[in-house]
């Protein structure tokens, strides 16, 4: 169990008596559940004004693709939306774009979404540079209705490429742990918190997941066996394995960077210690040497460290070990307790979660000079995740009374929360890009 496994037993009373007694393949939960409303607050400092107008034919659609693209750009905070559906433009038009100049638009989106006889959807888009009056191309698919809300988390991706020259993260998954009506839930979802579904349902809680590098399956720690085991699923089909059941406690598991190796924490040997494994239990190495709680392991991206939380300074603190052993260094050195780091994708920060004035708050650190800047205000804050473009962070936090999903850019200038009419979520992570089957 980590230290923010136990701050939350003790301020929430969550984790008692685990016992994961349900699982199975993924299945769509019911709309109560699985929707979102996404509330988007602040200003960014510099953002691209896009003129977006509704798709042609989208009234015939299921889904409202400009509103999905619009939304997603907004919460990057790097864009401000301008309204162009009264032109009725699609991706044909020839737009008059020194009248869009004038209008205060960098750049003009405009597409359509057409139904085909085979119940499948032809979405277009096209995407024209304002300023320079230049054709940016764009994009066509045929879709699945199932699968219309992923072509428009496409077409922002795309619209984000071609004018910051970064990669989009809007069409990736993130997951979570909730619970509702007395079940507790492993969700996956889009990157914007809809279309949630359900890998595995329990009447405890479940605790710890981990996204493997492929973004199709997913470690966490269950207590079927009436101990804390680590298992890892594959999302799409179910299909679960124990990795770590030693005696003892087996948790927090954490992913290498190339997919072959977890870290984990184990206390088979007294105390709670980091081990490495092979992605499939073996080769089980000792890595951390010490009286104190090592837990919490995060993998560098470059996989030659491992960041990690122990008490062996007399509270929780964060620190770095060279992947292959070695003495570790200690990291943060502002407040007396600092749990749960993550590394993001570029390797530039750090976030992690900081007790400030009684409260807990996400924090980043810029690694290259050590500073640090407190990205929250909330005071319950908890699971620090970076979006795999390294742009933005997801993290669960309390407010108004609720337990929600908020992503926060990295000045902290604009967040979105991710509302449920669930009554707790809580531990998500970020997946990454979703890599070919081998």
């Amino acid at each position: 169990m980590s230290f923010s496994d136990s701050r939350r037993s003790a301020c929430r009373g969550l984790l008692t008596g685990l016992a994961l007694t349900a699982g199975g393949a993924a299945l769509p939960l019911s709309s109560a559940l699985a929707q979102f409303r996404v509330e988007i607050s602040g200003v960014g400092a510099t953002q691209i004004p896009v003129a977006i107008g509704r798709f042609r034919d989208e009234s015939r659609s299921p889904a409202a693709l400009s509103a999905i693209v619009q939304a997603d750009l907004e919460r990057s905070g790097l864009f401000k939306v301008l309204d162009a559906s009264a032109d009725r433009l699609d991706e044909t038009s020839r737009p008059a774009l020194t009248d869009w100049r004038s209008k205060g638009a960098d750049a003009l989106l405009a597409g359509s979404v057409t139904p085909l006889a085979d119940g499948r959807f032809d979405v277009r888009y096209h995407l024209w540079d304002v300023l320079k009056g230049k054709d940016q191309g764009g994009l066509s698919l045929v879709v699945p209705a199932a699968d219309l809300r992923q072509a428009a988390h496409r077409i922002a991706d795309d619209i984000y490429e071609k004018l910051t020259g970064d990669r989009g993260a809007f069409a990736t998954r993130i997951a979570y742990v909730s619970k509702s009506g007395g079940k507790h839930h492993l969700l996956v979802a889009d990157s914007d918190g809809e279309g949630a579904q359900s890998p595995l349902t329990s009447p405890q809680p479940i605790i710890s997941p981990a996204w493997a590098p492929d973004g199709r399956q997913l470690a966490y720690v269950s207590f079927e066996t009436g101990k804390p085991v680590v298992v890892v699923q594959d999302v799409s089909s179910g299909r679960r394995r124990v990795v770590a059941g030693f005696k003892g406690s087996n948790s927090a598991p954490a992913w290498s960077p190339d997919g072959r190796q977890l870290a984990v924490t184990l206390s088979r040997e007294g105390g709670s210690q980091l081990y490495l494994m092979g992605a499939d239990g073996d080769g089980v190495k000792r890595l951390t040497q010490s009286g104190a709680i090592d837990t919490e392991a995060a993998w560098s991206p470059d996989g030659a460290s491992i960041y990690f939380v122990s008490d062996r300074g007399g509270g929780p603190q964060i620190y770095r070990i060279a992947a292959g052993g070695g003495t570790p260094q200690r990291v943060t050195f502002s407040g007396a307790y600092n749990i749960s780091p993550a590394l993001s994708p570029d390797g530039k920060w750090m976030a992690y979660v900081s007790q400030v004035s009684g409260g807990y708050r996400v924090h980043l650190m810029d690694l290259a000079s050590g500073a640090v800047k407190a990205l929250t205000d909330t005071r319950d804050d908890e699971s620090p995740s970076f979006a795999p473009n390294s742009r933005q962070v997801i993290y669960a936090t309390r407010t108004q009374g609720r337990e929600v999903l908020m992503t926060s850019t990295l000045d902290g200038r604009i967040k979105a929360r991710l509302a449920t009419n669930v009554a707790d979520v809580r531990e998500p992570v970020w997946g990454p890009y979703l890599q070919p089957r081998r």
